[in-house]
């Protein structure tokens, strides 16, 4: 009787192993690939770059500071925003 639990117990480490392993590589390795690409994303933001903020801005950036970026989102009219709200950059 003693072998047979054992082994159970055994049986339920590796399963709880197994399930461990599978939780890290379909939802936290992706979301850490992710982060890693925004960041890289925000830090290459230069001028002339079309984005798109999470707002649904969409404009040029004229100017890249710390923190901010100056969007000229019509002839004459700019504004700034945060570089982390910036949601993607759009392709030519």
């Amino acid at each position: 009787m003693a072998e047979t639990t054992t082994g159970s117990s055994y049986f339920l480490f590796i399963w709880i192993g197994l399930l461990l392993v599978m939780m890290y590589f379909l939802s936290i390795r992706p979301q850490q690939q992710e982060q890693r690409r925004r960041a890289e994303m925000l830090r290459n933001l230069n001028p002339g770059d079309k984005i798109v903020s999470e707002g649904g801005l969409v404009g040029v950036i004229t100017k890249v500071e710390d923190n901010v970026v100056k969007v000229r989102v019509a002839e004459k009219t700019e504004v700034e925003i945060w570089k982390t709200r910036v949601a993607r950059v759009l392709k030519e």
